[in-house]
């Protein structure tokens, strides 16, 4: 199963943060607008991905739920047909959530970068460390930390959970 290390931190001023994301980053980024909806699940997470009508991801993915960089293990399949996917997995297990954000991806070596401005919650940076098969997660976290530093992001910014972990504490 693909694994990656992960780190959550809020930030204030999404344009300071982004000059100097830019600055470190291998080339201009993406702007991707995404729709998740979470469903039930007890072995960890699973959320629908709608990019567009015709485009989606479904996501299964397992991780502690505490702040600083974190190993999580995952795996995406595609959909060309989103909405029906959705109808689908909330008849068989109930949607617990949904997460809509714009979120701008940048690219530093392996590590994506994402500054994302999420609906009723603000701004975000986040970073995902892609692990290769014979890597420790200690390997992740050193570069998720030394890009943390790089980008002036200290420990009270980091976050525990997920986005839709978050908006469930604003309107339960």
């Amino acid at each position: 199963m693909p694994r990656n290390v992960e780190v959550k931190a809020r930030i204030e001023c999404i344009e300071d943060l982004e000059c100097k994301v830019a600055g470190i980053a291998d080339g201009e980024p993406s702007e991707i607008s995404q729709d998740d909806t979470f469903f039930k699940c007890p072995n960890g997470r699973l959320k629908l991905r709608t990019f567009s009508e015709h485009r989606g991801e479904l996501i299964f993915y397992k991780r502690a739920d505490e702040s600083g960089p974190k190993e999580c293990f995952y795996l995406i399949s595609e959909t060309s047909e989103p909405s029906s996917l959705r109808e689908t997995l909330n008849l068989a297990y109930g949607t617990t959530g949904g997460v809509q954000k714009r979120r701008m991806l940048y690219f530093v070596g392996r590590t994506r970068i994402h500054l994302d401005r999420v609906k009723g919650l603000g701004n975000f940076l986040e970073l995902e460390v892609v692990l290769a098969d014979s890597e420790t997660s200690d390997d992740g976290f050193e570069e998720a930390k030394a890009i943390l530093c790089r980008l002036g992001v200290k420990d009270t910014q980091l976050l525990e959970g997920a986005y839709v972990d978050l908006l469930s504490q604003i309107d339960p």
